[in-house]
């Protein structure tokens, strides 16, 4: 969610700080400011709205400083101004903080009784004044830390600094990521390893409940219980230039078209070429002996898992449950002895998943992993982890990490498939060919970005949009619609195509766009019908489907579009790029911000 940058340095910060908040803008964000030691006192500029607005305040203001923190807020508590916006601080603290302080009311009820008037409407600021009041009673700043901390409820991820204190910083974990860089004499600290990638390769993730002294030659650092801990510095591959551009227009076009790539190079992890099969790592645990699958995820990862139990259900004929991570915490659902419990987001850091993931283990489940960042918190709690080699996905509205994660889950499923017996070599072979075929096949449906250009004009006209699909086609049906949303900022919905009649067909008139997934399938003609049943009501359909869909329905749908010939098996991977296309260029023509839209984060970070 929000971004946190801190930078111990040799030369003035401001601007490493600005260009670390830059890479961090695809977080989401409504605010931004950076504060920096100077002259043994705090000095701070912070603005409303995007970081160009942050810049043009401190080209009119310079800040000097060779230690400063930088964040981009996402508003919680508190509206988006520059009263809200961090860092926070006193004379003598400042503070960026990522997360929510659930007991922060009481606190800031009790820094009010003592004579503390806090400035903004934030949660933050009561962290700021807890330390405060521990420097004033005398204490160290590390003194003061450790106390503040002990009083604070919920999740956080904090940078701190301290006038007069050029050479400190101090961070602390609990449910929210955040990472330490180490440099030749100087210090980093950011939300993630793309915020420090330029600076540094060399990072060091805390873990809950840490808390660390940072120095420009060390860092120290302190586990749940108090004591030193040893954290092991990784060497990092992200490069500044792996997050730029690469001259599209925007991050989620460029992405889009790294999907014939990454998807490939996902593969080449599980896929033996030779033997037509799948290889899993070595795992403490073998998922095929599994008495129930139970699959978790938020927003579009739990549209993969949605793809992902159909595949297990109908090849391995195991049991399987799918479900929203934020509902599934709070059932108290029973879970069988002998279950795998597998979890599925691109950040690795979703607070609401990861939380799941610990109610699972509880529960006593095996744990497996689908992520894209193998060093995540997710990751590290999992008994076994499966990557998605998506690379850094940097716009909001997911699209090359959505494919990959189908990728990965359509290689379980096939391993899983062959070692229950539930399918031959024969069809493991099969399947496994028709995966390899996907990156090929992908990069063909690319070949209709022009025409999805042109669709993407009647589109941005409607104020309303149904998609529809069957079997594995109505989960990327429920991510069109999605996709369509969250970009484009137009109404749209997504349906099982047989639940139509059931009553989302009183929604069909003239001025309804109809979008239609239907590889030609065991159920194309089941969705066909369906497709009548719009059409006699006057619904105008937008066909999605294949050369032999396209003659089944020849002249009947408004718009057909023809997409390769592929096993229906693999059909939701493929089918999930031009939807991912129509949305972005249907934002594109209405103007939104396609990158960074309103109101919605990249790494859903607080509950």
């Amino acid at each position: 969610m929000c971004g946190i940058i801190g930078i111990i340095g040799k030369d003035p910060v401001a601007g490493p700080l600005l260009d670390a908040l830059k890479r961090l803008e695809y977080r989401g964000y409504d605010s931004a400011g950076i504060a920096t030691l100077v002259n043994g006192g705090i000095e701070r500029r912070r603005a409303k709205g995007k970081l160009e607005n942050l810049l043009s305040r401190i080209q009119s203001e310079p800040i000097a400083g060779t230690t400063g923190i930088g964040h981009t807020r996402w508003a919680t508590h508190g509206v988006p101004n520059e009263k809200n916006a961090h860092p926070h601080a006193t004379k003598s603290v400042a503070v960026v903080h990522n997360g929510i302080i659930e007991n922060f009311q009481v606190l800031r009820d009790e820094l009010a009784a003592v004579g503390h008037v806090l400035a903004s409407d934030t949660d933050t600021e009561v962290v700021v004044h807890l330390i405060t009041l521990g420097l004033e009673r005398g204490d160290t700043p590390a003194e003061a830390t450790k106390a503040a901390l002990a009083r604070l409820e919920g999740a956080f991820a904090l940078g701190i600094v301290f006038a007069g204190e050029d050479d400190l910083m101090i961070a602390a974990r609990q449910g929210s990521p955040l990472a330490i860089g180490i440099g030749d004499g100087e210090m980093y600290l950011g939300s993630d390893a793309i915020a420090l990638a330029p600076l540094t390769s060399r990072i060091m993730y805390l873990e809950d409940g840490d808390w660390a002294v940072i120095n420009a030659e060390s860092v120290t650092v302190y586990g749940e219980d108090g004591r030193k801990a040893a954290r092991e510095v990784r060497e990092t591959e992200l490069s500044g230039d792996i997050i730029g551009k690469g001259g599209y227009e925007h991050f989620m076009l460029k992405e889009i078209y790294e999907q014939p790539q990454v998807i490939g190079d996902t593969l080449h992890s599980f896929v033996n070429p030779a033997q037509r099969s799948i290889t899993l790592p070595d795992f403490s645990f073998d998922p095929a002996e599994a008495t129930k699958f139970t699959l978790i995820a938020c927003g579009t990862s739990y549209y993969a898992c949605l793809v992902a139990k159909y595949w297990l259900e109908t090849l391995a004929r195991v049991p399987v449950e799918a479900d929203i991570a934020s509902e599934f915490r709070y059932r108290g659902a029973a879970m069988p002895e002998g279950g795998l419990a597998v979890f599925v987001s691109q950040s690795g850091e979703t607070a609401d998943t990861l939380a799941a993931l610990r109610y699972a283990k509880d529960q006593g489940q095996k744990i497996l992993s689908v992520v894209n960042v193998p060093e995540s918190t997710i990751a590290r709690e999992s008994d076994a982890v499966l990557h998605t080699n998506a690379g850094p996905e940097v716009g909001v509205a997911s699209t090359k990490a959505f494919t990959t994660q189908l990728t990965v889950l359509g290689c379980l499923a096939i391993r899983v498939a062959k070692a229950r017996g539930a399918i031959d070599a024969e069809t493991e072979a099969r399947l496994v060919g028709a995966l390899t075929e996907v990156p090929a096949r992908a990069a063909e449906v690319l070949n209709h970005d022009e025409r999805l250009r042109e669709l993407a004009e009647e589109i941005a006209k409607a104020r309303d949009v149904l998609y529809l699909g069957r079997g594995t086609s109505y989960p990327i049906a429920l991510e069109g619609a999605l996709k369509l949303k969250e970009i484009s900022y137009i109404h749209a919905e997504g349906y099982a195509a047989g639940e139509m009649k059931h009553g989302p067909i009183a929604l069909i008139d003239d001025g309804v766009p109809v979008i239609v997934i239907a590889p030609t399938d065991d159920l194309f003609e089941k969705t066909a019908s369906n497709i009548a049943e719009v059409m006699a009501r006057g619904g105008r359909v937008i066909f999605f489907s294949d050369t032999r869909g396209e003659k089944r329905l020849a002249g009947e749908t408004a718009v057909t579009i023809a997409l390769p010939e592929v096993d229906p098996f693999v059909t939701p991977i493929l089918y999930a790029i031009p939807v991912q296309l129509l949305a972005y260029h249907t934002a594109v023509i209405k103007g939104t911000d396609v990158d960074q839209p309103r109101n919605l984060a990249k790494s859903v970070t607080v509950e």
